[in-house]
């Protein structure tokens, strides 16, 4: 007697995740492919805001990626360094950032002996979205506050916010780059308390966070970096969190 067929045990439930995730991709690969285009033209376009007082009050250093650089502000004026400037006309800006940057080049941009009053040190979202490991991560993170405080008695640290709910990513993109965000932060805020940095706090889950409810307001063209109300909310975060 022919033994019974066993019934099939395919995981539906996973079969269809994965199908909706790959038309999710399908449908925003065209969109993505602008946004990317989008996001190197305004990289191409952005320049670092200094500021070179006689004189100066305060000396500030400013290293990291393009968040530190201003991409996706109309000006180098329209920044976040160059909004510090406008409220601080007495002071020195040196900024090291450039586009790209993970926290393991940061390390490179605190070189030199010149001493500064202030770091503030803005990265982290490239280590997001190029898949730094954590290890790796925690690593550089450690090496990047600890040389900062070699070279002023104040270190800030501001990480990108949640990259998950930039428009840039789609679902399920998406949700992984929100885990990974949160993982970001961690990593940082316990760094932060070892190397007594002040930790400025940009996470937020999207229902509360402003760039997820007010996307074209607060984000640049790519959908990736603030607009100059986005680098104003920053301001304003700054101020609070860190009272610069």
């Amino acid at each position: 007697m022919r033994s019974p067929r066993p019934p099939h045990t395919s995981p539906r439930p996973l079969r269809v995740a994965l199908a909706v995730a790959a038309l999710g991709l399908l449908l925003g690969a065209g969109c993505a492919a602008s946004r990317i285009q989008a996001s190197a033209d305004l990289a191409r376009e952005s320049e670092p805001f200094q500021a070179s007082p006689e004189a100066p009050a305060h000396r500030l250093l400013i290293v990291g990626d393009s968040t530190a650089v201003g991409t996706g502000a109309s000006s180098p004026r329209a920044s976040l360094a160059g909004l510090i400037a406008a409220e601080h006309a007495d002071w020195a800006i040196v900024n090291r950032a450039r586009d790209g940057a993970k926290f393991g080049d940061v390390v490179g941009q605190l070189g030199g002996s010149e001493r500064f009053d202030t770091v503030l040190l803005l990265a982290g979202g490239n280590d997001v979205v190029r898949l730094t490991g954590a290890e790796s991560l925690r690593s550089s993170v450690d090496e990047a506050l600890g040389r900062a405080r070699v070279l002023a008695p104040r270190v800030i640290v501001m990480p990108s916010g949640n990259v998950g709910n930039a428009p840039f990513f789609f679902p399920p993109w998406s949700w992984w780059m929100t885990q990974r965000s949160r993982e970001l932060h961690r990593v940082v805020r316990s760094a932060a308390t070892r190397h007594d940095a002040t930790y400025v706090d940009l996470f937020k889950e999207r229902r509360d966070d402003p760039f997820a409810q007010q996307p074209k307001r607060l984000n640049a063209a790519d959908g990736l970096h603030p607009s100059d109300e986005g680098y104003r909310l920053w301001r304003e975060e700054l101020r609070r969190q860190a009272g610069v």
